[in-house]
């Protein structure tokens, strides 16, 4: 029996996966054009699911040589010799798996393995991988995957060159060479340049210049998701809308790789435990094993959280936008950015920066948060030693969470002042509302309205979900505007009843919660 896989490649027979038909017939076009290029993305992103599937495809019409630069140390990389004979290694293992090799090539590599370390060179292997090129019945494609490996060597950077070169003679003077090398990581070629060399001259020229734009997209789609559903569905018999549960695990993902197949993963051995399958797959069960997964200190939060405590300056910029709702307008030549996207933290949305999944934005939230609670922050303390009073039947009384933390916040920080920032109410506000739902529910923002005017804050608990609007009173009119904007929600997620906090700062407010019926839906608007 199949199952949903996490770790290392996918493999058909044995996982459920998504159809990469389609993205590897796309990738296929570049090769067939002769094209060189990178795929680089964030850490998890299906780059060698991708690889494997697409060496797969190629087989029949090219001669593939498929490695990693995962297999060589880092003293393969401290000079020519150690890289020439480390990557011959590499070359060695596709003898077992590879019977089109010529057998003078395989002596030549052979000799070139066992040779003097002392005198082998780059240009050595080239000659070697040159005769290679022109001895095959195939033109011969070139794929490495785990290239980061290769991070601060300059003898990948000189590795580059020799390719590009090739290259260049190839199209120049006819020099039979690869066919297409395709890199794969998740730093960009491009970007490790910078990180060798500190003079000017080797920023702007890069020996992966001959590279083209690898733009295909490698995210899962709501249509591939279902699919793998619909696989695993036709053997578990499990009742569930495929297409709706395809539709939620998607909007929470946004199609990142890892996190749609670790929710599926979870689900199937997790979640299952705790209720019937048939319950599993619905949304009660996918909130279910998202709670599990921002439960987990995973490889790819510790990733992505190692690279924010790397890069302080990212660390800031990601926190005012989801603590501030600062816009942050893309700009690919903007490093900050250029590394956000790079580690799979943030994607262009119509030309602004936003956070790539709802998951990876809670994630965030949780870290921000949990840095003002080891403060000893007071909303967290309150919060915390109040939630036993907000849970009714298995339900939040959520108008009783808006009165007791209006009650808090004025007796701690008084009278709204001037200097008051929206972030510090959605902030101090969250940083209560967290103790109380933690390990039962969650809790994400609504993108669409996160900035300095207001803020939608969905709360998943049991199976049932609670709006609140999060904003600072503006008068009357973008009071009606935020009620107009609320009931949109709840005709959304088909509820009766929503919640509205707003900051005021009139003199002459009515502090507390107030209930307001309009038409059939019921509003509990709180004011500080």
């Amino acid at each position: 029996m199949r199952e949903f896989n996490t770790t290392a490649v996918c493999i058909p027979a044995k996982h459920y996966m998504v159809d990469l038909t389609e993205r590897v017939k796309e990738i296929k076009k570049l090769v067939d054009a002769g094209k060189y290029f990178t795929i680089n993305r964030a850490r998890q992103y299906g780059k060698t699911t991708t690889l494997t599937a697409l060496a797969g495809a190629l087989d029949q019409e090219y001669a593939v040589i498929s490695t990693s630069f995962e297999g060589i140390g880092n003293a393969g990389f401290a000079d020519e010799p150690s890289f020439v004979r480390e990557f011959c290694r590499l070359l060695r293992r596709e003898f077992r798996r590879k019977q089109d090799i010529p057998a003078e090539i395989k002596v030549e590599i052979d000799n070139l393995f066992a040779g003097s370390e002392s005198k082998t060179k780059l240009g050595d292997l080239f000659d070697v991988l040159l005769e290679w090129c022109d001895a095959s019945e195939k033109e011969v494609v070139l794929i490495i995957d785990e290239v980061d490996s290769a991070t601060n060597n300059q003898v990948f950077l000189d590795f580059l060159a020799q390719l590009r070169d090739n290259y260049i003679n190839r199209d120049a003077k006819g020099i039979k060479t690869f066919q297409s090398v395709i890199l794969a990581g998740v730093t960009d070629v491009k970007h490790l340049k910078s990180k060798i060399r500190d003079d000017a001259q080797a920023k702007e020229n890069s020996p992966w210049n001959i590279a083209t734009d690898f733009s295909i997209d490698m995210s899962f789609s709501k249509d591939g998701i279902r699919g793998m559903l619909d696989d695993y569905e036709a053997d578990h018999h499990t009742g569930m809308n495929t297409e709706q549960i395809a539709e939620i695990i998607h909007d929470y993902t946004n199609g990142y790789p890892f996190l749609v197949s670790r929710i599926c993963q979870l689900i199937d051995m997790e979640v299952s435990k705790m209720m019937s399958i048939s319950e599993a797959w619905t949304r009660n069960g996918i909130d279910e094993a998202v709670k599990l997964i921002l439960a987990e200190n995973n490889t790819l939060f510790q990733s992505l959280t190692k690279n924010l405590n790397n890069y302080p300056e990212l660390k800031a910029s990601i926190r005012s936008i989801l603590m501030e709702g600062a816009r942050i307008t893309w700009n690919a030549q903007q490093d900050a950015v250029v590394q956000m996207q790079m580690y799979g933290l943030i994607r262009n949305d119509h030309n602004m920066v936003r956070i790539s999944n709802r998951i990876f934005e809670t994630m965030l939230y949780n870290l921000f948060l949990s840095d003002e609670e080891l403060k000893s922050n007071v909303f967290s303390k309150e919060g915390q030693l109040a939630k036993n009073q907000f849970v009714e039947d298995g339900k939040l009384n959520m108008r009783l969470i808006l009165e007791r933390f209006i009650d808090t916040y004025t007796e701690v920080c008084g009278p709204l002042v001037d200097k008051f920032k929206e972030k510090d109410g959605r902030e101090q506000f969250l940083l209560y509302l967290k103790p109380i739902i933690n390990g039962t529910g969650n809790y994400y923002i609504e993108a669409q309205t996160r900035d300095q005017t207001r803020t939608d804050v969905i709360v998943d608990y049991l199976g049932k979900q609670y709006i609140i609007e999060l904003k600072i009173w503006r008068g009357e009119r973008y009071n009606a505007e935020g009620e107009a904007q609320i009931l949109e929600y709840l005709e959304y997620w088909k509820l009766e009843t929503g919640y509205m906090l707003s900051f005021n700062f009139n003199r002459k407010k009515e502090q507390g919660v107030k209930r307001v019926e309009i038409g059939d839906k019921v509003l509990y608007e709180g004011t500080v």
